[in-house]
């Protein structure tokens, strides 16, 4: 029997979308354990073969950052992208990472609660993290290349730590965050370094704060830090 061009046979229903496959993976390790579920299991869960599983993801390590995998894709072609403003930018780059998973807020919330319970998922996770700070960096070196490098690498990792806080509340805090919190921490990032739009008065030279870390600081120290000092440098 003929079949149209792109259409499974009859009979046959056409692959789940790898993220997909990754959101029934999620819900199989919040209910095994991540050990205990197999690549197999998934596939068999997900309707799709074990061939065809393993050519969507290396590993079954790999299934629970499949948002991020794609983030990371949409991310690289948005900031390939002149933006007039590469700060910016990154900020908004940033803040496209919450809204995707603001708007798959429970699968999202059940993967956190897998990956805080699986250490070799923290770890993992960790390294996820540094490759949105490397391609922030890395965008903000090309844009701006007669700025020092230092200050790329610090704003990317300022802009990351904000992010990763306000995601964290939005994922374990009783309380809603939306996303304006999170416009209004960037923002505030983006005046620390002196190149956003409350940097400073008309036609006066922006104070400019610049902090550096330890790279084993944690996120929620390192956006602690520069709250405080935001707010010690405005009532002064």
């Amino acid at each position: 029997m003929e079949t149209t061009a792109g259409e499974p046979p009859a009979g046959r229903a056409a692959a789940l979308p790898r993220v997909s496959v990754a959101d029934v993976a999620v819900r199989m390790f919040a209910e095994q354990g991540f050990q205990a579920t197999s690549a197999t299991a998934i596939a068999e869960a997900a309707g799709v073969s074990r061939s065809t599983f393993f050519r969507q993801f290396r590993s079954k390590d790999d299934v629970i950052f499949a948002d991020h995998d794609e983030l990371l894709d949409a991310i690289g072609e948005f900031l390939a992208r002149d933006h007039g403003d590469p700060y910016w930018a990154v900020c908004e780059a940033a803040t496209m990472v919450f809204r995707r998973f603001r708007d798959r807020l429970p699968i999202v919330q059940l993967r956190d609660r897998v990956v805080r319970q699986t250490p070799e998922l923290r770890d993992r996770e960790l390294v996820t993290i540094s490759r949105y700070e490397r391609l922030f960096a890395s965008h903000l070196r090309r844009r701006l290349p007669h700025e020092p490098p230092l200050i790329a690498i610090r704003f990317a990792a300022v802009v990351t730590a904000t992010h990763n806080y306000e995601l964290r509340r939005l994922l374990r805090s009783p309380d809603p965050v939306d996303e304006q919190e999170l416009t209004a921490a960037l923002d505030e990032v983006r005046a620390l370094f002196g190149v956003g739009p409350t940097a400073g008065a008309a036609g006066s030279a922006p104070d400019i704060m610049v902090a550096v870390f330890p790279a084993a600081t944690s996120p929620e120290r390192v956006a602690a830090v520069v709250r405080e000092h935001l707010t010690e440098a405005r009532s002064g």
